[in-house]
């Protein structure tokens, strides 16, 4: 059986650990500095690269190693001699990572593939320590080395891996807008004089900012509070991802996510410490055992295809990234 540990928002001192039926505190563990592996040397971080490409990442090195295999002095080696994978995650987006009221554990879409990573590092049934963060925490836990990777809907940009790294896409997601049912938005050109919420340190404020310079934006911690912000009157639309947005609107028989085109195109990536390369081709391995394996198929069936369709499937991985 699997131990999950869940770990509070950083501003909370300790992390509760939460497993089936059990439940402890832990202090956060200080993460070791990352060893590069011995396939790959250490160099300067991706902030000294150009980027024409956002999505293109480190290739795997070949197809994906046992875990009694795995170098000890790599990234992924360390994580095994720690017996737990830490990982930075929603636990309010419901979809992609939120908890479940029943249970008390962390699910969705994106906390399935920290699953994937995790087994294949430690073995079936690994350990995981989940980090509850905000949309602004990731690029800093990450830089600070507080968690081994963020998968928290988080898009891949060339402004964001000067600071990070990034897997290979694994989900393409693009920003739509949700509303009250009556209201008289239609569409991006419809927001001028209007007030439109979206998580601080998202792209989805970003582009609000960017693409509808007459709207008023009302920046929040969470999508979550943008919600109830909508509920309460307070803001007239809601800005983000399709995925966000479709888990928000199952959750408020008043509220609509427009039917038009996405927006923007927001392809979503693994983040990565951006020294960690080896930690990066490992977890794309990792993505492309998945995408044989059929677990990406199963986990979007599961989590994501009630509420958006078919979909286009697991998106081609671009390599070719320089090793820095």
């Amino acid at each position: 059986m699997r131990l999950v540990r869940v770990a509070a928002p950083l501003a909370v001192a300790a992390a509760m650990a939460v497993g089936v039926g059990a439940c402890s505190t832990v202090a956060p563990t200080p993460l070791p500095k990352a060893t590069p592996s011995p396939t790959v040397s250490a160099g300067k971080a991706p902030a000294a690269q150009s980027c024409a490409n956002a999505v293109r990442s480190y290739a795997p090195d070949g197809a994906l190693p046992a875990p009694s295999a795995i170098a000890a002095a790599s990234t992924m080696g360390k994580i095994r001699a720690r017996g737990r994978l830490i990982a930075g995650v929603s636990a309010d987006t419901r979809l992609l990572g939120s908890r479940n009221p029943l249970l008390g554990r962390i699910e969705g879409f994106d906390i399935d593939l920290i699953q994937q990573i995790a087994d294949a590092i430690l073995g079936p049934g690994a350990k995981v320590e989940l980090r509850v963060i905000t949309a602004a925490d990731r690029l800093p836990v990450l830089e600070k080395k507080e968690v081994d990777v963020v998968v928290r809907n988080m898009t891949i940009t060339c402004d964001r891996w000067k600071t990070i790294a990034f897997s290979a896409e694994y989900y393409r997601a693009g920003q739509k807008i949700l509303i009250r049912k009556g209201s008289t938005i239609t569409g991006l050109a419809s927001l001028a004089g209007k007030q439109v919420c979206a998580p601080t340190g998202t792209s989805s404020l970003d582009n609000l900012v960017r693409l509808a310079p007459k709207a008023i934006p009302v920046p929040a911690t969470t999508h979550t509070e943008c919600l109830v912000n909508l509920q309460q009157g307070k803001v007239e639309a809601i800005t983000g991802d399709d995925t966000v947005l479709a888990g928000l609107a199952s959750q408020d028989p008043y509220a609509v996510v427009l039917s038009e085109k996405a927006i923007t195109a927001e392809p979503y990536g693994v983040g990565i410490p951006a020294e960690q390369v080896d930690m990066v081709k490992f977890v794309n391995a990792v993505l492309e055992n998945g995408r044989t394996s059929g677990e990406w198929t199963k986990s979007y069936n599961t989590w994501l295809a009630p509420e958006l369709g078919k979909g286009t499937g697991q998106p081609a991985p671009s390599y070719g990234r320089p090793t820095p």
